[in-house]
């Protein structure tokens, strides 16, 4: 592991992992890179980045050095942790081990099971959202030695979500920019049909009227309209006809 460095190292570092996100999200490199930056900015021994499906209410490993249980833990358990309840917050502030309550630690199978074994003392967790809210992801980074106070390095890593949200999900873009252009970009990974059936959701219309319109079935438009509140992470349809208001998706003419 490198040694502990400057805050000005640290800053310069810090650009340089904004770089490879940037990279990342446009597909020139691989997200691994990010987390090679990454190391300069904060030494580790373990790290990942993580997608959110949301249609399959998991996790998926985008790149990451932690052992195959560790990771199957972040990918199919760690959002049923009690630890991230508090991460998904109102706060949405990294969690670093050092910070976690002791009684939350007791009650942590990712603690317990995961990081003690692996012999970790500290590290962070960081969930990584998009520009509109939507949770896309999240940031596990874990060292076997403590880090020193005050540490800079806890500051950059939350100035840096942003760009690592891009580099996790290149839909995280702000929503005005993420909006259906000429270019043909899509915002939050929705499909033609789905953007189609977002639009008729601001009109208010029935699923029945809706495919009538788009000549669908019902059944269908309920489907879409389920895969769209997922995708979004939104609770019902009219939430999701605010976010087309929002971006200025319109029902077909």
């Amino acid at each position: 592991m490198a040694a502990e460095r400057s805050t000005a190292d640290i800053l310069d570092a810090a650009v340089h992992v904004r770089a490879a996100a940037r990279n990342a999200a446009s597909g020139a490199t691989g997200v691994g890179t990010v987390l090679t930056a990454l190391a300069e900015v904060m030494a580790y021994d373990h790290a990942s980045l993580s997608r959110w499906d949301p249609l399959r209410k998991r996790h998926t490993t985008l790149a990451g050095s932690y052992p195959d249980d560790a990771t199957a833990y972040i990918e199919s358990r760690l959002h049923h942790d009690p630890v991230f309840a508090v991460l998904r917050g109102p706060a949405r502030g990294g969690l670093w081990l050092r910070d976690v309550p002791r009684n939350l630690l007791a009650a942590s199978p990712g603690f317990q099971e995961v990081l003690s074994p692996l012999g970790i003392e500290d590290g962070v967790a960081q969930c990584l959202f998009s520009a509109d809210g939507r949770y896309v992801g999240m940031l596990n980074v874990s060292t076997r030695s403590p880090r020193r106070a005050p540490d800079p390095a806890r500051a950059v890593v939350t100035l840096l979500t942003e760009a690592l949200a891009a580099a996790v999900d290149p839909g995280t873009g702000r929503p005005s920019e993420a909006a259906p252009t000429a270019g043909g970009r899509r915002p939050g990974g929705l499909s033609p049909r789905e953007l189609q059936v977002l639009g008729e959701l601001t009109t208010g219309r029935t699923n029945r009227e809706i495919a009538e319109r788009l000549h669908i079935t019902p059944r269908t438009v309920g489907t879409h309209i389920e895969h769209i509140l997922a995708k979004l992470d939104l609770p019902n349809r009219a939430a999701a006809a605010a976010r087309a208001a929002a971006w200025g998706v319109e029902p077909s003419r």
